[in-house]
């Protein structure tokens, strides 16, 4: 029998409500709305304009139950704090005003209950990361590591065999930050430095996290002669171009364009840093480190859960970037290093995946809703 839920995903950024219908097979997401988090006072508010909305558009039919994923833990008394915004969500003031149960779930849950969903060989939805070797590995039934960099790191895992499905819930994206060089460790100084505790790995890996690292390369004085020789970073307008055209860069401090950045809104930088990473080195800089430290903290999951259903790479961050995480195996390098030849061998062989589907989190919901409002 088909049922309708109102499924939320609700972010540091983005709000989204939808309404969807699960025949116990798929979902359809027949009516959706995207307001901004941060403008908003609770969630109550954009439910209320969105079912009004909804309903001028001839969505009337009755809602059975109502599935929410927040960014941020599920506490005990069924409320989210969203980690970065200003306001929580309340399961009981939201059943309040609907009349249905409503759960909540962290927003990497619903992912988790998402990719279950996918047709990894879609290539609308998901794009498949080579190997070094050229291979790109074949997700198998177990675990499924979800990673995704958005506004901040969201972590999950879920355990799929056949059609039996369990998502768990996970803090991972405040899990340590990994250091690999002089540069990484001094960017985890200067963070740590600032927030007064050792650095978590949020705090480089997402959007929030590109800003830091570029504030850092901007603001500090760098080791030219030391980034110049590990990091690949090509000289506007010049095929390769290492060297002393880098250091030389470097030195010079920032640009007229990394400056004019610096003077923008923050939340502004993840975005325009990325646009001119190909034409700036300190926006170039950026996102290298940014690369290697979301390559290596996804290696690092891998070798706590072996997860041979793969690591999908959620968040906007990936699939707005797919093309400099491809580039010369620029993600898949870093991915692949481990002091350990038996999880080196383990990486070389764990799939990959960029999730490009951006609804993906209100499918998840609605998966959710449905097995919630099946089983209870």
């Amino acid at each position: 029998m088909s049922k309708t839920f109102l499924v939320a995903d609700i972010g540091g950024t983005n709000t989204n409500l939808a309404l969807a219908r699960h025949d116990g097979e798929t979902i359809e997401l027949v009516f959706k709305e995207r307001y901004s988090t941060q403008d908003e006072r609770s969630l109550l508010e954009p439910v209320q304009r969105f079912l009004k909305a909804a309903s001028s558009l001839g969505f009337s039919e009755a809602i059975d139950f109502c599935c929410v994923s927040g960014a941020g833990p599920v506490q005990a008394d069924e409320t989210i704090q969203l980690t970065n915004a200003p306001w929580s969500i309340s399961a009981s003031e939201l059943s309040a005003l609907l009349g249905v149960p409503v759960r909540l779930i962290n927003d990497f849950t619903a992912l988790s209950y998402a990719v279950t969903l996918l047709d990894y060989k879609n290539e609308a939805e998901i794009t498949r990361l080579p190997h070094l070797d050229g291979s790109l590995g074949e997700p198998a039934d177990g675990l499924m590591l979800i990673v995704g960099a958005g506004t901040g790191l969201g972590v999950g895992f879920v355990d799929r065999h056949g059609k039996s499905v369990t998502a768990y819930p996970s803090e991972g994206g405040h899990s340590e930050l990994p250091c690999f060089d002089a540069l990484s460790h001094d960017f985890h100084e200067w963070l740590s430095e600032r927030y007064g505790y050792p650095a978590g790995a949020e705090l480089a890996i997402s959007g929030q996290g590109i800003a830091n690292i570029f504030e850092f390369v901007c603001t500090e004085k760098l080791d030219a002669r030391m980034i110049a020789a590990e990091y690949g970073i090509p000289q506007p307008g010049s095929g390769s171009g290492l060297g002393s055209g880098l250091e030389a860069s470097l030195d010079a401090g920032p640009s007229e364009l990394s400056k004019g950045i610096l003077k923008t809104p923050r939340t502004a930088w993840p975005a325009a840093v990325a646009a001119n990473s190909r034409t700036d080195v300190h926006c170039a800089l950026t996102m290298e480190l940014f690369v290697r430290l979301y390559a290596l903290k996804a290696a690092n999951l891998v070798s706590i859960l072996l997860p041979r259903g793969g690591v999908w790479l959620a968040g906007g961050i990936s699939s707005k970037n797919e093309t400099w995480l491809l580039e010369n195996h620029r993600f898949m390098r870093w991915f692949e290093k481990n002091y350990a030849p038996h999880i080196r061998e383990f990486l070389s062989k764990t799939p990959v995946l960029i999730v490009k589907n951006y609804d993906i989190s209100l499918l998840g919901a609605a998966e959710a809703a449905h097995q919630f409002s099946e089983h209870g």
